[in-house]
């Protein structure tokens, strides 16, 4: 069973290392077996190399222009939900609703992340 405290934990790293775009912040958010899904329906999936690689090339706007608002819904053994309002600069206003699955060492195995773009 994870706690709140290592649920906010991880996702305050989360958003700080969203927002420094250094790959060592990034890569030490999720397990070496890391599954991360944008599209949790879909059986693609991307392993944490990727997750990194792909964060490193944001665009320079996604690294500064982006700030975020989020709540626990319930936590059930290792996964927690949690919902948030993410806002671009750019792009508008998110709602956003992620599974995270967490291990022992507060590290994530699984990330489930559904976007819905309520304003621009």
């Amino acid at each position: 069973m994870i706690s709140e405290q290592q649920v906010t934990k991880w996702v305050e790293s989360y958003v700080a290392a969203w927002r420094s775009g250094a790959d060592k912040d990034i890569a030490a958010l999720f397990t070496a077996n890391a599954e991360y899904h944008e599209l949790p329906y879909a059986t693609d999936w991307i392993g944490r190399p990727a997750i990194v690689e792909g964060w490193m090339a944001r665009e320079d706007w996604q690294q500064g222009g982006w700030e975020f608002e989020w709540a626990l819904l319930a936590i059930n053994g290792d996964t927690a939900a949690i919902e948030g309002t993410g806002t671009y600069t750019e792009l508008g206003t998110f709602a956003n609703l992620w599974t995270v699955t967490l291990d022992g060492r507060g590290k994530c195995s699984m990330f489930r992340m559904w976007n819905n773009q309520v304003e621009s």
